[in-house]
């Protein structure tokens, strides 16, 4: 099993979007980068604490490439914008990628590398080793499934079981 964090603005949607998908073993949602302990949902809203709302994913690298996580994530983000996807605007909502795990890193590091040179707008999104993470509030995890209604930058209809 491997781990990825991935932040593609509002959690909801990143985390409805991977758990449709192949060889995802687990996701939680959480706040990742950020500057103090613990935040709350009300506290990272402020974009005072320097989080981002970011999606933890355990995977099957067996099943699932880490080529594809990278592929399927660059589909559903706009790498160009900076702090913003969809209408959701600030810092919490910034793209990234995160890991413990360096060989993740210089891989997606790679990727990235690849995509911009291929393409004249910059791409924004971090590439980083992950400082922190705290999962969010209960309320969040899987929050799509509880609140089919919800707000999501992704259109979710073609992915649905």
């Amino acid at each position: 099993m491997k781990t990825i964090y991935l932040a593609g603005g509002c959690f909801w949607g990143v985390q409805a979007f991977f758990d449709y998908q192949k060889g995802i073993l687990k996701t939680t949602v959480g706040y990742a980068q950020g500057d103090i302990d613990n935040p709350t949902y009300e506290q990272v809203c402020t974009g005072k604490t320097n989080y981002t709302e970011t999606l933890k994913i355990e995977f099957d690298e067996n099943k699932i490439s880490l080529k594809e996580i990278l592929d399927l994530y660059f589909s559903i983000i706009n790498p160009y914008l900076l702090n913003q996807q969809g209408n959701d605007k600030g810092t919490q909502y910034r793209t990234g990628i995160y890991s413990e795990d360096k060989t993740i890193l210089d891989y997606s590091k790679n990727y990235i590398s690849d995509k911009q040179n291929n393409d004249p707008q910059k791409i924004v999104v971090e590439n980083e080793l992950l400082k922190n993470f705290f999962n969010a509030e209960e309320y969040h995890q899987k929050y799509l499934d509880k609140n089919p209604n919800g707000y999501c930058h992704i259109n979710l209809s073609k992915y649905k079981k």
